[in-house]
């Protein structure tokens, strides 16, 4: 269960939500800042919610684990995880500095020390990107928003998963084109997808929180990994 409310500061709107376990023994309240600002990167979209309930469903395995964010933007999923224990990489674009500051911010407001925030461009092996620690889990959600980036995501992603040959990218997308797939670029760079129901980590919600999200949306959950 996901529980949201919010008000309003001078600069940005603070969303907090609480997640539950099953039997709500156990809560987690997180708190991220959204930006009023027209840049989409920084607001919390249906997406963030269905896939931070799912990392914080797999909370017991992501312990001591590092787990990076791509398009982190507001950073609920990794600020989620960085509270479930796991050691988080937070990124966004080197050429969207505002984002970068957000994913800053979400850190301070949540009380998650040692985040690093690295700016990652996708499509391209930079300095930062060959940089990074071995990782476990490469998180993104709503990255498939473009269709002219969907192949410079999967290049990033394919090469973290070479490197990180264990590794595995937890994303949620949106349904916004039956036209749009991301099919033949899995084949391109060898990569392949499973689907996870929503029903089964409690997401297949039109609420996850006090608002409209997921709404209805259609959201859909795969987990990316490498052909062996």
């Amino acid at each position: 269960m996901v529980i949201m409310d919010e008000f309003v500061t001078t600069h940005f709107i603070q969303k907090s939500f609480t997640f539950e376990s099953n039997d709500s023994a156990l809560q987690l309240t997180v708190s991220v800042p959204e930006v009023l600002d027209p840049q989409y990167g920084m607001y919390v979209w249906p997406c963030a919610v269905v896939l931070a309930q799912y990392v914080w469903t797999a909370r017991e395995n992501l312990q001591r684990k590092t787990v990076l964010e791509l398009g982190a933007g507001v950073s609920l999923p990794g600020v989620v995880a960085a509270k479930c224990g796991a050691d988080v990489i937070l990124s966004d674009s080197a050429a969207l500095p505002l984002c970068l500051d957000n994913c800053r911010r979400s850190c301070e407001a949540n009380g998650v020390a040692g985040v690093a925030v690295v700016g990652l461009t996708w499509g391209q092996v930079s300095p930062e990107l060959l940089s990074l620690p071995p990782v476990d889990i490469i998180l993104g959600s709503d990255v498939f928003y473009e269709p002219e980036d969907f192949e410079d995501v999967l290049v990033t992603v394919s090469f973290l998963l070479k490197r990180n040959p264990c590794a595995q990218f937890w994303t949620t997308y949106q349904e916004r084109s039956t036209d749009w797939s991301i099919e033949a670029l899995l084949h391109k760079w060898s990569l392949k997808c499973t689907e996870i129901p929503l029903d089964t980590f409690q997401a297949n919600k039109s609420h996850l929180a006090a608002s409209s999200l997921p709404g209805n949306h259609t959201i859909q959950m795969i987990i990316i990994t490498a052909e062996a």
